[in-house]
């Protein structure tokens, strides 16, 4: 079972990160994603480490964004992989059994790439512009997750991404994506991650597909 709320880090150090990932654990997230980009795998690994550290205590899952063999010395609960990154087919042959794979997708025939390659979910977005993105894909809005989830008929949870706030989550619900994965809007409140969790599980649409006239 994927939790529906995922909390994708952010920090303007690696100690921000790590301080923000706590405050999310303490603040009721399920599952939170080390998000970090440096290029030294040896600090990375150490981060991951702290990172494992602090979810451990607070019983709180943990995604390695990207590094996978970080993921697995860390006994991470699993990786994210974008869509340049190592295929999931080659990544499951070297995590652990229980480790879970997610990957990005924007449209169609990436989701069904990532089934074909049977991943465990499907982050699906961007769900709204951002402007801090250069060569961002094409957003897709209500109407993207609806046109996508109507075809795809899967059981394998689809999580929208991509600046989604509290006022989003029912009518992305209604759209047949089961998730949602949150950064700015948590790292500015961490507050929100309550409102987000009784939002996700209070609505009984979360698990149904919905045809549109």
């Amino acid at each position: 079972m994927i939790p529906k709320l995922h909390y994708i880090s952010q920090g303007d150090s690696p100690k921000e990160h790590l301080e923000n990932i706590q405050k999310a654990c303490a603040s009721g997230a399920e599952l939170v994603q080390l998000r970090l980009k440096i290029s030294s795998e040896k600090k990375l690994l150490k981060f991951a480490q702290e990172a494992r550290e602090i979810t451990a205590h607070f019983q709180t899952r943990l995604l390695i964004n990207d590094h996978f063999k970080i993921a697995k010395e860390v006994k991470a609960d699993g990786v994210h992989l974008g869509k340049t990154d190592t295929c999931p087919t080659s990544v499951r042959k070297f995590l652990h059994s229980w480790q879970i794979i997610g990957g990005t997708a924007n449209t169609f025939q990436d989701c069904e790439t990532l089934l074909d390659k049977q991943v465990n979910y499907i982050s699906l977005g961007p769900f709204r512009a951002r402007a801090t993105k250069d060569n961002a894909p094409p957003v897709l809005g209500l109407n993207g997750y609806t046109a996508i989830t109507d075809i795809l008929k899967t059981g394998t949870p689809i999580i929208g991404v991509g600046g989604i706030t509290t006022e989003d989550v029912s009518d992305i619900l209604k759209t047949g994506v089961s998730g949602i994965a949150v950064s700015e809007a948590i790292t500015r409140d961490f507050n929100t991650i309550r409102t987000f969790n009784q939002l996700l599980n209070a609505s009984s649409t979360a698990e149904q597909r919905h045809t549109f006239e």
